[in-house]
């Protein structure tokens, strides 16, 4: 069993910045950062394989986003620059122990509580 603790979320206007962490209490070769805004499906944001720090993440982020990790801590970060108004959801923290890490919500075993972000225009 893996519990994951998010923080880091709020209000922000266009073109802000936020950063999310998400502690976890034990090791998952796989973590990523979901978000899901209302009447809309929970899509995939970035992930990362802690073993080699391999990244991934969706179009609409690339250059805007960066997921990283500290090891030692056990805790992923989403760093959100240049953040839209279509950036807007609760923002979901996800592990898993796969070898392969999905782009999926499907993928990910365990999840946090969520973290909402605003950005208003």
């Amino acid at each position: 069993q893996v519990q994951l603790v998010e923080s880091g979320g709020g209000s922000v206007q266009a073109g802000g910045s936020l950063r999310l962490s998400c502690a976890a209490s034990g090791y998952s070769n796989c973590m990523g950062w979901f978000r899901q805004a209302p009447g809309k499906e929970r899509e995939g944001v970035a992930r990362i394989y802690t073993d080699n720090g391999s990244t991934y993440y969706a179009d609409s982020v690339k250059g805007r986003f960066t997921i990283s990790q500290d090891n030692a801590k056990n805790t992923v970060y989403l760093q959100m620059n240049s953040l839209k108004p279509e950036d807007t959801a609760m923002y979901y923290c996800a592990a898993d122990r796969s070898l392969f890490c999905g782009g999926s919500w499907a993928a990910y075993k365990y999840w946090g509580q969520g973290t909402q972000v605003t950005v208003s225009s």
